[in-house]
């Protein structure tokens, strides 16, 4: 009986103070930006839809981090987000993720079009992008100091872009088998660069872009993930972006490295192996203690999200976790 008693009361507090934690879901809506025309699709109105997974149980009282996930060329936000299994993650992290989605009209095999000009200046879509980081950190109620983009191939690229000239908005960033910014000098050459490397100087964007920024922002760390194997964005596009971001944020060892095709010495270098994976090599560089460039080169993968979903397309099952990989960075980085 007072067992029963007390089953009865448990339940009365639970439903007067208690709360049953929300699911979490997706929820949709648009953003447009006027610096947002591109010079491929001039036609083509500057305003992209995008995804917000809230996580379960998000809580109004306290400012989550966020999770910007652009997706690849032949991808959707939906497509990304299972695949990268990123939901789920957010459930175990309590960060809300932003996914925006390219148009056909824009791009008929809906890549980002990381390549165009304007793009790259910060203008087209990438203001479009940092337009819907506005937003959604404003609805949201976002800890601005832990933003993070992260994107897969012309995602990633996007990533990058987003990360060299916005880095006010852009806290870090994460690019999974993509391009530095302003890699290609033409929308004509994004094919040769992407198989062969940048046709530009992307260094000397990152210079720029430094000379520009206020104090404040002079810090944009990096997580840059690729496979050896990768045969639609080759390899010396990591070399190059790594390069990029030493740069950014103006670490010692790049000047000491004049070879943009070569990585400088890392501060710290290991290798690492789980069972029925790749090996990694894990190479990180530091300033004032403080973590600028993590490069994970994964050796076998070819172009895929490392540890996705493989019943879709570029994803690979076998580890390491690349969304893993993404929260430890954001966890190192932003801490």
């Amino acid at each position: 009986m007072l067992a029963n008693l007390w089953s009865r009361a448990k339940g009365w507090f639970t439903r007067v103070f208690g709360r049953v934690p929300e699911p979490g879901r997706f929820e949709s809506d648009a953003k447009f930006s006027w610096h947002g025309f591109v010079g491929t699709a001039p036609l083509v109105w500057p305003s992209r839809d995008y995804l917000v997974y809230v996580p379960k149980g998000r809580s109004r009282w306290t400012r989550a981090p966020l999770v910007v996930l652009c997706h690849g060329c032949k991808q959707s936000p939906e497509e990304i987000a299972q695949g990268t299994r990123i939901a789920e993650f957010a459930d175990r992290t309590g960060c809300v993720v932003l996914l925006p989605r390219q148009k056909e009209a824009a791009n008929p095999w809906r890549c980002w079009n990381w390549f165009e000009h304007r793009t790259m200046e910060g203008h087209g879509e990438a203001a479009i992008v940092a337009a819907q980081i506005r937003s959604v950190r404003r609805q949201y109620r976002i800890d601005r100091k832990r933003v993070l983009v992260a994107g897969m191939s012309a995602g990633g690229a996007l990533a990058a872009t987003l990360g060299v000239r916005y880095p006010g908005l852009v806290r870090a960033v994460a690019v999974h088998s993509g391009i530095a910014c302003g890699a290609a000098s033409s929308p004509m050459n994004a094919l040769g660069v992407g198989q062969r490397g940048p046709d530009q100087d992307v260094e000397q964007f990152a210079v720029a872009a430094r000379a520009r920024a206020a104090p404040r922002e002079l810090r944009v760390p990096l997580l840059c993930v690729h496979g050896d194997a990768d045969p639609v964005v080759s390899p010396r596009n990591a070399v190059a972006l790594v390069r990029q971001y030493l740069r950014l944020n103006d670490h010692p060892s790049v000047a000491d490295a004049p070879d943009g095709a070569t990585l400088p010495a890392a501060d710290s270098e290991r290798q690492a192996m789980q069972a029925d994976g790749h090996a990694q090599t894990i190479r990180e560089w530091r300033r004032d203690g403080r973590l600028i460039v993590r490069y994970v080169a994964i050796a076998g993968l070819g172009h895929a999200w490392s540890g996705g979903d493989a019943t879709l397309p570029f994803n690979d099952a076998a580890p390491p976790d690349a969304t893993a990989l993404v929260g430890e960075f954001l966890a190192d980085a932003l801490s």
